[in-house]
């Protein structure tokens, strides 16, 4: 099978990242909406219209500059859903809600892994002019992984950190106020950790679920 292009792949790549974080965004949308808050809903949020979600930065510029650096991931952003809490049925919903977005990624993972098992034990993914599928679904997996395990670091403002501010006000611990505290220098921290050695460990769970996956396939 022979290989596709740099500049072929990152333009194939553009169009999963772009549906990847709408996915995530409607997802936190729709459980929302499900728990009873129709804020999101209210605002256009619960659509797939890519423009609903458009951020200037993590969804135009950051890409674009990922795109023509060669050798930088491919990474990015949408404008985060509006949620109020308050308006859920029970409190318990705001878990499910921030859960959501990253199990969305999590499912978009599990159903490019069974097309790419069903390519490989049909031929398909070898046949002449196929190669650009074999690229695609590397990349669905590969960008949701990365999605789903980034947005559950918990530190705010990422899904992860919403879920254990909800545990430390369930377990009426001291620490909820201390950790609600940092979120304003949230984008600080994530920074000085991508950016340090302890970025390792974040490659190195995503590469752990990568091989996962692969091995399933293969």
């Amino acid at each position: 099978m022979p290989p596709v292009d740099l500049f072929d792949q990152r333009i194939l790549a553009l169009p999963v990242l772009l549906f990847s974080i709408v996915v995530h965004e409607v997802a936190h949308a729709y459980i929302a909406f499900r728990a009873g808050d129709d804020t999101a809903a209210l605002q256009g949020r619960l659509t797939l219209n890519p423009l609903a979600h458009l951020d200037p930065i993590g969804t135009v510029v950051i890409p674009i500059i990922q795109f023509f650096g060669p050798g930088l991931p491919l990474i990015g952003w949408a404008k985060p859903v509006p949620v109020n809490p308050l308006r859920f049925r029970s409190s318990e919903w705001d878990i499910f809600v921030s859960l959501a977005g990253p199990g969305s990624n999590l499912v978009l993972v599990a159903l490019a892994a069974v097309l790419m098992k069903l390519a490989v034990l049909t031929g398909l993914i070898s046949a002449p002019g196929m190669e650009w599928l074999f690229v695609v679904l590397m990349f669905f997996i590969t960008i949701n992984v990365c999605l789903a395990i980034f947005n559950l670091i918990p530190i705010p403002p990422l899904d992860g950190s919403h879920v254990v501010q909800r545990f430390l006000i369930a377990a009426r611990s001291p620490l909820a106020d201390r950790y609600a505290a940092i979120a304003p220098y949230g984008y600080i921290i994530l920074l000085l950790i991508l950016f340090s050695p302890l970025s390792r460990v974040f490659h190195w769970i995503i590469n752990a679920c990568l091989k996962v996956v692969l091995r399933f396939i293969f």
